[in-house]
């Protein structure tokens, strides 16, 4: 029971003490993979950069420093009203500039144009998408042609987690996001070893990919 309860919090941080606790371990436990899924996104200063699952807020703080020209734009989106809320004070400066915009919504479901982001990046989220290949598709229908997708995530303790069945279902493996992102239309999908003070974890990479002006997937 208390590993669902505690699996339930972690894909959807509710406003509660449960949910505050989660958040503080959100905060604390994320930073690294946060920063890291930004730094290997490739940023340039005038993209469009959306972030799924933005949690707190770490990884946006993290983003909009590096959008530096006018036209350089930062989304976030997540399922959480109560980390909607957190993250929309912790970067209140840059959402009423009107450089960040944050959704509070599904993944599965953005109120986003096609083709219009440059870099998506995410962290510790799609392990908690109940349908992978829905979620896949969304993201690659917002993605401009060539435009590179970054998820960072600590394997051993995800797994370490599903073990004791925190993690729904077997949503958690790599490999099946993977299939999901190929399915959808990506290619070049990855997954590599990176090491960053000391700490290993991995990064699945995936760009966007585009036939004859139409998606692959649908």
């Amino acid at each position: 029971m208390w590993a669902e309860k505690l699996g339930k919090q972690l894909g959807n941080p509710t406003r509660s003490v449960a949910g505050w606790l989660v958040s503080r371990f959100l905060t604390k436990r994320n930073g690294l993979l946060e920063e890291s899924a930004v730094r290997l996104s490739g940023i340039q200063p005038g993209d469009t950069v959306l972030e799924l699952g933005h949690g707190p807020g770490l990884g946006l703080q993290s983003a909009a420093k590096l959008l530096t020209e006018p036209s350089g734009r930062l989304i976030g989106v997540d399922y959480s009203e109560y980390m909607h809320k957190m993250a929309s004070e912790r970067i209140k400066e840059l959402v009423a500039s009107g450089k960040v915009i944050l959704h509070h919504c599904d993944v599965a479901a953005m109120p986003l144009s096609d083709s219009t982001v440059d870099k998506v990046f995410h962290c510790n989220c799609y392990y908690f998408w109940p349908d992978l290949r829905k979620a896949a598709i969304e993201i690659h229908r917002v993605m401009k042609p060539g435009g590179l997708m970054v998820t960072t995530l600590r394997l051993s303790n995800v797994a370490t987690l599903a073990a004791k069945r925190v993690m729904p279902g077997e949503n958690w493996r790599p490999e099946n996001y993977m299939a999901a992102l190929r399915d959808s239309g990506f290619s070049d999908v990855t997954l590599e070893d990176r090491q960053h003070k000391h700490i290993t974890f991995q990064v699945i990479y995936a760009t966007a990919l585009k036939v004859d002006g139409h998606q692959t997937a649908s």
